[in-house]
C-alpha cells in the first residue's frame, strides 16, 4: 500500500507519502498562502525521491476542511485531478480530526478540542479522543459557532488558530494564558492527513474521485473576503 496525503487547508502547502509502515516522503512548505506555487510541485518530487507513480498510489488523501476556503477548494482540486487521472480512490480527512491528530503526535495530548479560526467572529470546533488504535475519534460534531458558543462546546484542552478566541472558564487566568500560547501554534501537517487515511485505507473506507468534496460548514463560504468581514 502507498498513500500520497495533501495538506493545504491551513493556509500553508505539506506533502507526504507513505507505505504500510513508515514515512517515504514528507515535506512542508510554510510560506503562508502558497499552495497554489507549491503542491504540484512538492507532489511530484515525492514521486520522484521514491520513485513512484501516481499508478502505483493505493489511494489520495487530503484534508477536506474546514478550514481557509481558497486552502480547502485547492486541496479538493487537486486530490480529485490527481485521482481522476489514475482512476484512484480518494480519503477525505477532516482538518480538525487533522489537527487533534497533532496534537497527539506532537504533545501526546490524548483528549482535545480542535479549534480553528473561522473569521467572522466564528470558529470551527470539535471535540476529541484517543482510540486504542492511536487515531483521534471525535466525539460529537463538528460546528461553526460563535466565540460564546464554542466556549460552553469545548470540552477538553483547546488547540489550533481559533483556541486563543475562546476562554474556557474552568481554568484560572494565568494558566489560561500559558495554555492558549502553547496550543495556538498546533497544526496539522500531511503526516497527520496520512496517519489517519492509513487506518480508513487499512478498512478500504475511500470513496471515488468525484467524492473529494471540500467541507466549509459555512453556507456563505463562496463569498468574497470584503463581503464576509474579519474578526476584530
Amino acid at each position: 500500500m502507498k498513500l500520497l496525503a495533501l495538506e493545504t487547508a491551513n493556509e500553508q502547502c505539506s506533502v507526504s507519502l507513505i507505505d504500510d509502515t513508515q514515512e517515504l516522503y514528507f515535506q512542508l512548505d510554510e510560506r503562508t498562502k502558497a499552495q497554489t506555487q507549491t503542491i504540484l510541485p512538492l507532489t511530484e518530487q515525492a514521486l520522484l525521491q521514491t520513485n513512484t507513480q501516481l499508478a502505483d498510489l493505493t489511494a489520495i488523501a487530503f484534508s477536506r476542511g474546514p478550514g481557509s476556503f481558497s486552502g480547502v477548494r485547492i486541496n479538493a482540486a487537486v486530490a480529485q485531478a490527481l485521482a481522476w487521472s489514475q482512476d484512484l480512490p480518494v480519503i477525505p480527512v477532516s482538518s480538525l480530526q487533522a489537527l487533534a491528530q497533532a496534537a497527539y503526535r506532537l504533545n501526546g495530548l490524548e483528549q482535545v478540542t480542535a479549534v480553528l479560526d473561522a473569521r467572522m467572529q466564528e470558529v470551527y470546533i470539535a471535540n476529541f479522543s484517543l482510540d486504542e488504535q492511536g487515531m483521534m475519534q471525535a466525539i460529537d460534531d463538528e460546528k461553526l459557532l460563535s466565540y460564546e458558543q464554542a466556549t460552553a462546546y469545548c470540552q477538553f484542552t483547546a488547540i489550533g488558530s481559533g483556541s486563543e478566541l475562546i476562554k474556557p472558564t474552568d481554568l484560572d487566568s494565568e494558566a489560561a494564558s500559558i495554555q492558549h500560547t502553547s496550543n495556538v501554534n498546533i497544526k496539522a501537517t500531511a503526516q497527520d492527513i496520512a496517519t489517519i487515511a492509513r487506518m480508513y485505507a487499512a478498512q478500504q473506507k475511500w470513496v471515488d474521485a468525484e467524492y473529494a468534496l471540500p467541507v466549509y460548514l459555512r453556507d456563505d463560504a463562496w463569498k468574497k473576503i470584503p463581503e464576509q468581514g474579519k474578526a476584530n
